[in-house]
């Protein structure tokens, strides 16, 4: 059952799924994004999601992430009519109008400004953003960021912040592999956060 009362918070989850680790030289393949709203809780495949395949007129990146992202080139190759794809050009525009349509209002220079959340948002995908047509001007993330790892640390134990797999053993979920797709791996996210809406970390302290 979804908790009745949750503070006045909107978010968005986004993640990349990409052909390496390299901003500059590498490419986005995925975005995904799902807003958030913690007042107003809704079963997770309800919330409101934007996808997206991006189509480059040549691919570079590793082999390890070309494979793991495989049903995406796939995908990407395939000639008939795909509503989900789009350019790189058209991908902040697109997103932008999906934010706007959600109510997310634009600043003084009409940019749209949302809180982001995600695993390894600020340092990863967070730098294949910046290299966007429109990134700053059309669509802009806060500069503090969610992400889940920091509320699955173990201060007492861990060396470094959690994965993704053992955040999600943390929470018990009932898989703890991480889909390496782009809307699942968005909805991950704020099924990690959602437990931490009405008592919020600082509460616990003294």
């Amino acid at each position: 059952m979804l908790a009745s009362f949750c503070p006045p918070m909107r978010y968005v989850s986004l993640d990349l799924e990409t052909s390496g680790s390299n901003p500059q030289r590498h490419q986005i393949l995925e975005l995904a994004a799902v807003v958030e709203d913690t007042r107003r809780l809704r079963p997770l495949e309800e919330l409101p999601a934007f996808r997206r395949v991006v189509r480059h007129p040549e691919y570079v990146g590793t082999a390890g992430a070309l494979a793991l992202n495989a049903r995406l080139i796939q995908e990407l190759a395939r000639k008939e009519p795909n509503p989900e794809l789009c350019t790189p050009a058209e991908l902040l525009p697109q997103l932008r109008e999906f934010l706007l349509a959600q109510g997310f209002k634009t600043d003084k220079q009409d940019c749209v400004t949302v809180t982001m959340a995600g695993k390894n948002i600020a340092v990863f995908d967070l730098g294949f953003l910046r290299e966007l047509p429109g990134w700053g001007t059309l669509v802009r993330a806060e500069p503090a960021m969610l992400d889940p790892a920091a509320f699955y640390l173990n201060w007492h134990k861990d060396t470094r912040l959690p994965t993704m797999t053992i955040c999600k053993a943390r929470a018990n979920f009932e898989s703890q592999e991480v889909a390496h797709e782009a809307l699942a791996d968005a909805l991950d996210v704020v099924q990690l956060l959602r437990p931490f809406y009405q008592l919020p970390v600082y509460k616990l302290t003294q």
